[in-house]
């Protein structure tokens, strides 16, 4: 066992805890040298010695996978920088995999930890991803950053994320998390997530920034899985793509979620979205004191059943029953568009992410398996407007129950209101369908510029309270 012994070492339960500094153990930090092995070498002694500090200062350390183990505390100070290999060889096979049937390019991952606990990485320094180096001519894989299974107590804490070649991170079935001082930055790769918890409990996020080319924040169940007392506080998200997305993996229970004290600023498509989609449920949820700008859609919210279109989980084998969705409050929300949403924005130059006939609130459901209970109180939304009529299609297609009934189609194409699609919106400001117990109350709604929607479509709900004010 080598140790650097020049650090106040911390004592714990009586017992010093030693640094382990992998440069000791024949790593070069010179931003070059692949140093796996000194790295997962100090991991180990570090592990065996039963838990401390394992030290990064001083240059640039190149790895491929390190296996992290209970008791770990992995320090990147202020002067190193931990960067992912970019031969996609220099990584594991034994990394668990990703839940999404169309994403085993993902499979493989960087820092990697399985049926461990009190895992704590941070020190103010940076983990670089190395995206460009990916996918290796050859190879379809590009690692995500961090994965952790069936973990207990993980701390990620005062860093900067950047380019990650996909997701940045994957907490799958695991309890008792922080995510905090976080500066994720994830755009130069499609599947830019930030922080993705599946079948998690107990989960802490705060004071991050968060800035990719897909949803920054995901909250998800698998089959059987529960995720559950969640809490998101003063965090920023800017996305190409979604700010926070609850489901679409969501075949088992999802509930207990706070989202508080947040912005929102240049989010291309939804910036708090709700989607019900593989059966399970989705409940007790309270978005409260959001500031948007510049977000196409602020809120959206869909109850439906879907199986083999984007995202599906791994685990869905048939089409599931249309699940449960209920008690989800919005509350005290200020949404402005500029200028800026007057343009069609894209992703990487050719992927339609949002358009003045895309944006607006849209919370949607089958007639016969309506959302239960949800509020909007408090809604300040100065919308761009814009859209003539002749832009927006005469039909709007409906939410039908896949499971029961064969889809409607139309020149051989599903004609059916679902998670992508339609792509334009009835409304300048909400279009609502499909609530049983809906509040709406101390709505103001102002354009920008004049637009032949109407303000908002209210259908096959059951309204028990209605104000809303339209200016103009």
């Amino acid at each position: 066992m080598r140790a650097c012994g020049l650090n106040r070492l911390p004592v714990t339960e009586g017992r010093i805890l030693m640094i382990y500094n992998p440069i000791e153990y024949g790593a070069v930090a010179d931003g070059r040298t692949v140093s796996t092995k000194a790295v997962q070498a100090a991991i180990d002694d570090c592990y065996k010695a039963g838990g401390g500090t394992v030290l990064l200062t001083g240059g640039r350390f190149v790895s491929g996978t390190l296996y992290l183990k209970s008791g770990i505390r992995l320090v990147i100070d202020r002067t190193a920088e931990l960067v992912m290999s970019g031969n996609i060889g220099d990584y594991g096979e034994d990394t668990h995999y990703n839940r999404y049937v169309n994403e085993t390019e993902m499979d493989r991952c960087f820092l990697f930890a399985q049926d461990a606990e009190q895992i704590e990485i941070c020190g103010g320094g940076l983990i670089a991803g190395n995206a460009q180096a990916f996918p290796n001519p050859g190879s379809p894989y590009r690692p995500m950053m961090m994965r952790f299974l069936r973990c207990r107590g993980i701390h990620i804490r005062d860093l900067r994320l950047y380019d990650s070649p996909a997701w940045t991170t994957a907490f799958l079935d695991s309890e008792d998390i922080w995510a905090q001082d976080l500066d994720i930055r994830n755009d130069k790769r499609y599947n830019g997530d930030g922080l993705d918890f599946d079948g998690c409990r107990n989960v802490y996020v705060t004071r991050c920034k968060l800035y990719g080319t897909d949803d920054n924040l995901c909250l998800q169940a698998g089959e059987n899985g529960v995720t559950e007392n969640v809490h998101i506080s003063d965090t920023r998200f800017s996305s190409v793509c979604a700010g926070i997305r609850i489901g679409l993996r969501s075949m088992g229970t999802i509930s207990n979620v706070v989202i508080a004290n947040c912005t929102f600023e240049n989010v291309w498509r939804e910036g708090v979205k709700i989607e019900c989609t593989e059966g399970g449920t989705i409940s007790r949820i309270i978005a409260c004191g959001l500031v948007m700008k510049n977000v196409s859609r602020p809120v959206f919210v869909l109850l439906n059943n879907r199986l083999d279109r984007i995202g599906s989980s791994i685990e869905l084998k048939e089409m599931p029953a249309i699940g449960t969705l209920e008690q989800v409050q919005f509350n005290g929300i200020l949404v402005e568009d500029t200028e800026e949403m007057e343009r069609t924005h894209l992703r990487f130059g050719k992927d339609v992410m949002g358009s003045p006939v895309f944006s607006g609130i849209r919370i949607d459901a089958n007639r016969n398996r309506p959302i239960r209970d949800l509020s909007v109180i408090g809604l300040s939304y100065l919308a761009v407007g814009g859209v003539k009529k002749k832009e927006i299609p005469e039909e709007y297609p409906e939410v039908p129950d896949l499971r029961a009934e064969q889809a409607r189609l139309r020149d051989g194409i599903p004609f059916i209101s679902e998670n992508y699609y339609p792509d334009w919106s009835r409304a300048a400001f909400m279009d609502i369908r499909g609530v049983d117990g809906l509040i709406l109350s101390d709505i103001n709604l102002r354009l920008r510029r004049p637009d032949e929607r109407p303000p908002f479509v209210i259908e096959e709900c059951r309204v028990k309270k209605q104000e809303i004010w339209v200016e103009g």
